[in-house]
């Protein structure tokens, strides 16, 4: 196992090499259930043994101390560490759920449901022989703070993410953004300094990790941002929270659930409102809740009820409801969102479009 500083690039190939072993068994558009909770059950366990040597020194060997639970951003139960996955020899499946759940319960306000549901223990799927070589191949590196820093994992992980959009072709939507696409909308957004940043369809988090990029690139301090996201795909919601982690974010809440029929975050008098709001939500969407829309009980039906086969403009309203009243947001809309034909949208957007452009609404991209 390798202690020295490792390199974006051979981070990159590292985890490509992972998605390898999966193929053939594993499809490649499950790839990322399996390959992401890995990687940070790997990190969290290296930086726990960082943390514990660093107060092992620091007590002149004192293994009850070195253990104190405040010494550890996050606890590890007994048997749920990696090295205990690594020495198990079968039933290999059920060796990391029973470790992946005791860290899960452990750390119950941080990381409640992280690792998502894959079932580790179907051995149709997934052969202890497989199981084996995709712990030896996570095994071959040490995933502590000393030899990858957050930045460089981070963006290793960024890459990971788009890799496999690439492999099932889902290079948009709601697993990927591009990454021109994304770097565009912050630029427009210009967060600053103690902001608070939401985006209601966040994906794997790719927009607020933008945000943050924004404050490093002009050297303000990307630790006093709030950021807030909601995504409905149980993997993506994990994967986002992963992904803030692995970033080093601290201060961050991301919620699983239906922004649009059921909202998560609140304040005493309706919904939380924000400085600045950005997101790709998904294109077109049919059966988005239009039924519940006439009466909203967040009022977000500013301009009336959006077609019950398209939710575009819908999430516009959402984001436009969850700005603060100096706030502003950027979003992205598919071609033609303004413009589409047929009686129904050309009643709603005529009538009312012009009821959401009297919003200060920095840009709504079409």
């Amino acid at each position: 196992m390798s202690s020295t500083k490792i390199t974006l690039s051979q981070l990159e190939q590292y985890l490509s090499k992972a998605a390898w072993i999966l193929k053939g068994p594993v499809d490649a558009s499950d790839y990322k259930v399996y390959i992401f909770p890995l990687l940070f059950f790997k990190r969290l366990s290296d930086v726990y043994d960082e943390e514990y040597q660093l107060a092992l020194e620091e007590s002149d060997g004192d293994i009850e101390y070195a253990s104190l639970p405040e010494f550890h951003r996050f606890e590890i139960p007994d048997g749920c560490h990696w090295k205990n996955v690594r020495e198990t020899t079968t039933n290999i499946g059920l060796a990391i759920e029973k470790a992946l759940r005791g860290i899960e319960q452990a750390n119950q306000e941080s990381l409640f449901g992280i690792f998502g549901d894959a079932q580790w223990s179907n051995k149709n799927k997934l052969s202890d022989r497989l199981l084996i070589d995709l712990i030896e191949h996570f095994s071959q590196y040490t995933l502590s703070n000393s030899v990858v820093d957050p930045d460089i994992l981070g963006n290793a992980y960024e890459y990971l993410i788009k890799h496999f959009a690439d492999l099932t072709n889902k290079k948009a939507g709601e697993f990927y953004t591009p990454r021109s696409v994304v770097h565009l909308l912050g630029l427009i957004l210009d967060p600053h300094e103690g902001e608070t940043i939401y985006d209601p369809a966040c994906g794997t988090g790719g927009m607020l990790l933008e945000c943050v990029d924004h404050l490093k690139d002009n050297n303000e301090d990307y630790r006093t941002l709030k950021l807030f996201g909601q995504e409905k795909n149980l993997t993506s919601s994990s994967i986002a929270r992963m992904n803030m982690f692995l970033h080093g974010i601290e201060d961050f809440q991301i919620a699983r659930g239906d922004t649009l029929r059921d909202p998560a975050f609140f304040v005493a008098d309706g919904l939380k409102t924000f400085d600045c709001v950005i997101a790709n939500p998904p294109f077109s969407l049919k059966q988005w809740g239009a039924e519940n829309w006439v009466n909203d009980p967040y009022g977000r039906n500013i301009a009336g009820v959006p077609p019950k086969g398209n939710g575009d403009m819908a999430w516009v309203q959402h984001m436009i409801k969850s700005m603060n009243s100096t706030g502003r947001m950027t979003v992205v809309l598919p071609h033609g969102a303004l413009f589409r034909k047929g009686a129904e949208d050309e009643d709603y957007f005529g009538e009312n479009f012009m009821k959401i452009l009297d919003y200060e609404v920095v840009s709504v991209f079409s």
